[in-house]
């Protein structure tokens, strides 16, 4: 049985990954972090008290986080410590915020990816297929949209798909030149569009709910059992990278 810590338990990612962890019995859910300021920090989630110490996470096996960078890495500190294995689906980090994560690697293993849905990695894979693909002279555009309380834009899951994309296209597309859309409660759509003069491909994915990310967290942190260091994304966990 996995020894689960989640982070940002009363979150929208949170509820949902501690949810479904209890109703796993491959998980023990030990510990469940939250922010000290957040107005339910002393409300417990059935039977577990809500803890913001991150040295509560001795004795997890894997902690599960999809926060803030900044509480990302003042938990990855306190993994490292403890020797808690990680699946990150935090995204917004910069280059150097990365590099610890990478860094950190080398002593615990780390599940790190800008989105854990089975899906939407299946559609990662397919973006770099198309890429590959498509002759010189084809038009090529991206959106995405979220929810109006996403703070980085575009996302990490649009710059994932581009980096698959570019990988192979003769025609590459940038960062800027993604649209970002932030609007009510739209949990997350991501569509390559790409055009010549006679026809137009679409590449389209749409989150119904959150459980698609809070599913594939959790399979990512069954993959950790095994491991003891190395940095790994969602195709290392669900066996499809080249």
């Amino acid at each position: 049985m996995i020894k689960l810590a989640v982070s940002g338990c009363h979150g929208r990612m949170g509820e949902r990954i501690t949810h479904l962890a209890l109703q796993d019995t491959d998980f023990e859910v030990r510990t469940l972090l939250e922010h000290h300021d957040h107005p339910k920090a002393k409300d417990p989630i059935g039977h577990i008290k809500i803890s913001t110490q991150p040295d509560m996470l001795k004795g997890c096996d894997v902690l599960i986080e999809f926060t803030t960078p900044e509480a990302t890495l003042k938990h990855l500190e306190a993994c490292r410590k403890h020797k808690v294995k990680m699946v990150i689906g935090t995204t917004g980090f910069s280059v150097e915020q990365t590099s610890i994560i990478k860094n950190a690697a080398q002593d615990i293993a780390i599940v790190f990816s800008s989105n854990m849905s089975i899906g939407v990695n299946i559609v990662f894979k397919l973006a770099e297929q198309l890429g590959k693909m498509l002759p010189k002279g084809f038009k090529i555009k991206m959106t995405e949209a979220h929810h109006i309380h996403k703070k980085d834009a575009p996302s990490g899951t649009a710059k994932t798909l581009a980096d698959y994309l570019n990988k192979h296209a003769k025609n590459k597309i940038a960062y800027q030149d993604i649209s970002a859309i932030r609007e009510g409660e739209i949990i997350g759509d991501h569509k390559i569009i790409v055009e010549s003069d006679e026809d137009t491909i679409i590449l389209d994915h749409h989150a119904k709910n959150r459980d698609m990310f809070a599913k594939g967290a959790l399979v990512a942190a069954k993959f950790l059992k095994s491991k003891k260091s190395g940095l790994f994304n969602m195709q290392d966990v669900l066996g499809i990278t080249n």
